[in-house]
């Protein structure tokens, strides 16, 4: 046996064991938060990963091998815990972030979760009757309400929705769908293996970019369920383009017998053209315009939880009800505290002070470069080592929502001679609250937009320590 050889034989020799490694200062601290079956676990993982690491030519004693021990045991810890769900600071500037939960939830949304569904609530209780009442009967009737619908109902999210539709009312039939419209959203959702998956048989009609009212008509048969229409949500087309407004669809589809469903997609219930989203279906008035049935999103620029919101008319929102898939999909007590709580703050008129995405998305370029001037006094430059400005630029809606509306605003910038823009932004996600920033240009980009006026002394201090350290 060559020295090598005999050097990595001590080594593998002076391996602690794992009660060495649980018995270490490290290890007791971190028992308090895993738990000792768990925390055994990983220092089994840790001496492993430890073994494996090992090289022929190098010499360490027993303590040095223990050291390293405790260094992975506290990193395999340290691990987990950035995979828990966890708050972080959004100031990438994208407000209906997917990867960060999508819509942030009002303060009444929170309050509601919180203090009213957090213990024993009534959710299928009458208070009135004390008999047994109907779960999400508030969040029902706001929805009528509020689209002028007949009737409402509410599933775990919008493809629960789409599926529980087609399910009931084309399966073993077919759905007509212009071809501009088969869209795959986030995810690998797909409107034709949503259709597959549900029982219908799909009819494609028209062409990419055109399809005519026609189209629709020439396609109907004996065997003809409903006609779908689905809003393109993360895309647009544009230029020779032509489609029949829902309106002409309504009258096509009443006309034959025939069920008109709409899957709106993110789907609002006011109306923000004026705040440049354009092309976005205003729920109500698709029900006025006479679809039967429509779909849209509760977590995007609804702004509430993951939902997926039914809204029609009363015989076909029954027929969704009474099915026994809607068992299967339908929310629990959290979610309709959330989405109440929510609906409320449209009832009252509020949703542009109380609702976050659409507090964000309001906010003009003027109010955020006064925000961004605030905040950047609040730096002593000359002590700094980053290069830090202030430019226009622009957000983004996210969530699928409206892809080519960018509305303007003031970022600001950091860079280093030293460090690259993925080490600062590393650093910043990093930091004890994370803060998810975005990268333009070699340049770590902050965006005011998305950060919350109370978060912002938070990331003042964060954003300061990093620069100190580095």
């Amino acid at each position: 046996m060559n020295n090598q050889e005999n050097k990595l034989q001590t080594m593998l020799r002076n391996l602690p064991s794992v009660s060495a490694l649980l018995n270490t200062e490290t290890a007791n601290r971190i028992a308090k938060e895993t738990g000792t079956t768990h925390l055994t676990k990983l220092a089994r993982t840790a001496i492993e990963s430890l073994r494996k690491e090992i090289l022929p030519q190098e010499s360490a004693s027993r303590s040095d091998l223990l050291s390293k021990a405790e260094s992975l045991l506290a990193g395999l810890c340290s691990q987990e815990k950035q995979s828990e769900l966890q708050r972080v600071i959004n100031a990438s500037g994208v407000i209906i972030h997917t990867n960060l939960g999508r819509a942030p939830l009002s303060e009444q949304a929170r309050k509601a979760i919180f203090e009213e569904a957090s213990r024993y609530c009534a959710l299928e209780y009458d208070l009135e009757t004390g008999k047994r009442g109907r779960r999400g009967a508030r969040v029902e009737e706001l929805l009528k309400e509020l689209t002028g619908a007949e009737d409402a109902l509410v599933v775990n999210n919008c493809a629960a929705a789409a599926f529980l539709v087609l399910t009931v009312m084309a399966q073993g039939g077919e759905s007509i769908v212009s071809r501009g419209e088969l869209v795959e959203i986030g995810g690998d959702f797909r409107i034709p293996d949503v259709m597959v998956q549900s029982g219908a048989r799909l009819v494609e009609v028209g062409t990419t970019n055109r399809t005519k009212l026609l189209d629709y008509e020439r396609a109907i048969t004996e065997n003809t369920r409903l006609i779908m229409c689905v809003h393109p949500s993360n895309y647009r087309i544009v230029g020779f383009t032509a489609a029949p407004d829902l309106e002409e669809l309504a009258q096509l589809a009443h006309a034959k017998n025939l069920l008109l469903y709409e899957d709106a997609g993110s789907g609002a219930l006011v109306d923000l053209k004026p705040h440049g989203l354009d092309g976005e279906p205003v729920i109500s008035e698709s029900i006025a315009n006479g679809a039967d049935v429509v779909t849209f999103s509760g977590d995007k620029l609804l702004g509430g939880v993951q939902a997926g919101l039914i809204v029609g008319q009363h015989q076909y929102i029954e027929r969704l009800r009474k099915h026994p898939l809607y068992r299967a999909l339908r929310v629990d007590k959290l979610a309709y505290a959330a989405l109440s709580a929510t609906l409320e703050s449209y009832l009252r008129g509020n949703v542009f002070e109380e609702i976050p995405v659409l507090q964000m998305l309001s906010q003009t370029q003027e109010v955020l470069k006064e925000r961004v001037e605030k905040f950047i006094s609040k730096f002593d430059k000359s002590a700094l080592s980053f290069n830090l400005e202030t430019i226009e630029g622009e957000s983004a809606i996210g969530g699928g929502s409206a892809p080519t509306t960018h509305p303007k605003t003031f970022l600001i910038t950091f860079s280093h001679e030293k460090f690259t823009a993925n080490e600062i932004e590393k650093s910043l996600r990093e930091a004890d609250t994370p803060i998810i920033t975005r990268i333009f240009e070699d340049r770590v980009l902050i965006d005011l937009r998305t950060v919350f006026e109370d978060e912002e002394e938070e990331l003042i201090q964060a954003l300061k320590k990093v620069l100190v350290q580095n």
